[in-house]
């Protein structure tokens, strides 16, 4: 071993001549002094060449590849904002939305003269500068000080605290980037940063800056929002308006002082503390700063609402597409929004939510309308889009539960199933995970339409195994879900989470028979004819799903939202009552329903059925809803109307047991005809009633109100006797 390590190390180091060459052979064989055989050397070997790297050209190529990177960045800047051009990004219209029939409903977008940094106060520039960029003047573009002690505080910090960017970055950001989170959209930001401040003066940056930033509540540019939020023009503004506005631009939203006062006026304090400390105000002026209140004209329309914060992307995208988005002025944008249906919607979710949610800790809830079609007519994303205007009904990813039965059922119905084929309702276990019915309730084998009606969980699970959960998934995808499908045996429960909208667009497929649904919120996006474009559900097939969603509304776990008309839906609800759906559809007109919590705690016991339901009803009963509206086969049309007349005549025949009860309990209570004679001839002192209060003090209103219920109650029997007796063909003589 010694022996061959000496060789490597020999033939590593290379011979200086002959001799050396000899001596280090001779080592090798043992003789010591070079005399002995020469070791030949494997065939191919090649003694290495271990030079020392050419650091000269190793720094020309990495010069050149600087320059050539420099050049790049150069030449892509001059793309994006040509310094022959006035560097002025383009400016962004402001928006008026109508409601479907022509009336205002929002007003959102820029739409203002741009701002002159130049003429503002100091301490409306000061504001801005102090918070967002101290070192404003001295930079060039990007300012590695500030760059360096946002990653040392953020590094100390464990998670992001700080930002680096500077007032020209955040320019470059807004009127030539994307907002993408990625180190390629940073890089560029600092280009044209660095491009930015060599083409424009300091006061052309902030002008710009100001003329384009967002301020929440769809305000964009400084001028914009001094008059939304202070009715003010910019040079106008107080020192605490001013400061409040520049604390806005960290968070919009969250810092809206519409929404969210407190924050905005503590964030107003940080504000005024940095103008001070950076001379922008005296310390006696900042002592004396009132902090400012917002004061939003009465009869100025709102800047948003769930339904406009939706549709926004989408009109400023078709504005785009045509040409117009870039152009400033303002743009009239028609919606699809029903002002009647959007106020019914409010009345009914704001209603049982005041009335039952506080009960059974139900705090949120959401609702979305549609055609089917997928014009969307009415949005409700929570409670009050003032205390929180996160839209659940578009942005929430919720578990829909059973909702989600409808892709596992259409699936076997695709597959050659039908409402009357069994499966069996038995408890059962697949890979060691072992689906519950709700209360425990299980069986022997039942058909579909039973299954799906009563929301079995066992039995959707054997559907979507028997049909595959493949084919689950795709079903799920051709309704127009996009949410990722989980791929387990509990997909057929809904536990991957979707959209509110998401999930009635899936609906809207089977009210029109064609999927996907896309919802739209822009009267020009829909379709002329009234008809959803896309595949169209096999005839039969939409049949059955419609005698399953027919069956589970009137007789199944939806009955709560049943209505005067043909009612198709179906329930959901989640592990321990976290989230609760109704989904469904009646005439021309799809809803959906979510309540919930956005901590995600349990609700106590409410389910599809119960809150979600009530608030579909509500909604949908206040709707002018046809059933004309709504095509359904006359197969199963006739159907129906059998089933309900046995549900009718199963409803009377309890009605009519519970009424006969109550009559014999009157009766005993009352004693025979003959003995209400015999005891009203008695005295008094005979009759066993000395405890009952006096005749005359008995209160006459409520003994003549206990009579006229009597006398109803009893007509109503009557009358529920007669038509028992029609039905079984006896005769019933007519009372003369």
């Amino acid at each position: 071993m010694r022996i061959r390590l000496e060789r490597l190390l020999a033939a590593w180091r290379g011979p200086a001549d002959g001799a050396a060459t000899g001596a280090a052979t001779g080592a090798a064989t043992g003789t010591g002094d070079g005399t002995g055989p020469e070791t030949p050397r494997p065939t191919g070997w090649r003694r290495p060449d271990w030079r020392r790297p050419d650091w000269r050209r190793i720094g020309r190529w990495a010069g050149a590849a600087i320059v050539a990177l420099i050049a790049i960045a150069i030449l892509w800047a001059t793309w994006v904002a040509p310094p022959w051009g006035d560097m002025q990004p383009p400016r962004k219209p402001s928006f008026v939305y109508l409601s479907a029939d022509g009336t205002p409903i929002a007003r959102r977008g820029a739409g203002e003269a741009a701002v002159d940094a130049a003429a503002l106060p100091l301490h409306v520039r000061g504001a801005f500068i102090a918070i967002e960029d101290r070192r404003f003047a001295d930079h060039i573009g990007i300012d590695p000080r500030g760059l360096t002690r946002a990653f040392w505080n953020n590094l100390r910090a464990g998670r992001t605290v700080e930002g680096g960017s500077t007032i020209t970055q955040q320019l470059a950001k807004t009127a030539f980037l994307s907002s993408d989170r990625k180190i390629a959209r940073k890089v560029q930001e600092a280009v044209l940063a660095l491009w930015l401040d060599g083409w424009l003066s300091k006061d052309e940056i902030l002008s710009r800056y100001l003329s384009t930033i967002y301020f929440g509540d769809g305000a964009y540019g400084l001028r914009a929002a001094a008059r939304h939020y202070f009715q003010k023009t910019p040079e106008r503004l107080s020192i605490g308006e001013a400061a409040m506005l520049a604390g806005m631009v960290k968070a919009p939203s969250r810092l809206n002082p519409t929404v969210n006062l407190k924050a905005a006026q503590a964030r107003s304090k940080l504000v005024i503390a940095a103008m001070a400390q950076e001379r922008m105000i005296t310390p006696d002026e900042a002592a004396d700063v009132r902090l400012a209140v917002p004061r939003i004209a009465p009869d100025e329309l709102p800047a948003g609402t769930y339904f406009v914060d939706w549709v926004a992307p989408q009109a400023e995208a078709a504005a785009e597409r045509d040409g117009t988005g870039g152009q400033g002025g303002q743009l009239t944008v028609r919606t699809t929004l029903d002002g009647d249906l959007q106020q019914a919607a409010i009345r009914a979710l704001t209603s049982v939510l005041t009335n039952y949610g506080d009960g059974v800790h139900a705090t949120q809830a959401a609702l979305v309308a549609m055609r089917p079609d997928g014009q969307v007519v009415a949005m409700v994303g929570g409670r009050s889009y003032k205390a929180s205007p996160y839209n659940r009904a578009t942005q929430a990813e919720r578990q829909p539960g059973s909702a989600f039965k409808l892709a596992v059922y259409l699936a076997a119905m695709e597959d050659g199933e039908t409402p009357d084929t069994l499966v069996e309702n038995s408890p059962l276990t697949i890979d060691g995970w072992s689906p519950k019915n709700y209360g425990g309730r299980y069986g022997g084998p039942t058909t579909l339409r039973s299954a799906f009606a009563f929301s079995s969980n066992v039995a959707a699970v054997r559907v979507a195994e028997r049909v595959g959960r493949s084919k689950v998934a795709d079903v799920a995808k051709r309704l127009g879900i996009t949410a990722p499908i989980t791929a387990g045996p509990s997909l057929a429960l809904g536990t991957s989470g979707m959209t509110l909208i998401e999930l009635t667009s899936a609906y809207a497929a089977i009210a029109s028979g064609r999927y996907p649904v896309k919802a739209s919120g822009l009267a020009d996006a829909a379709p002329h004819d009234g008809q959803p474009s896309g595949q169209a559900i096999d005839p039969r097939v939409r049949e059955a799903m419609l005698d399953l969603l027919w069956t589970a509304t009137n007789q199944g776990t939806g009955r709560g939202a049943a209505l005067g008309i043909p009612t198709f839906g179906k329930t959901g609800t989640t592990q321990n009552h976290r989230d609760a759906l109704f989904v469904g559809f009646a005439g021309g007109l799809i809803t959906g329903v979510w309540v919930g919590n956005d901590d995600d705690t349990p609700m106590r016991g409410v389910t599809g059925g119960s809150l979600p339901a009530a608030i579909w009803a509500r909604f949908m009963g206040a709707a002018g809803l046809r059933a004309g509206d709504l095509d359904v086969p006359p197969t199963l049309m006739a159907a129906i109307e059998q089933r309900q007349e046995a549900m009718r005549v199963a409803a009377e025949e309890r009605e009519l047991t519970e009424l006969e009860a109550a009559e014999a309990a009157d009766e005993e209570r009352e004693g025979s005809p003959i003995g209400r004679f015999i005891e009203g001839i008695l005295p008094d002192f005979l009759r066993g009633d000395r405890d009952a209060p006096p005749e005359e003090f008995v209160d006459p209103a409520q003994r003549a109100a206990e009579e006229e219920a009597r006398d109803r109650r009893r007509a109503r029997l009557d009358e529920l006797r007669r038509r028992k007796a029609e039905r079984e063909g006896v005769f019933f003589p007519e009372e003369e």
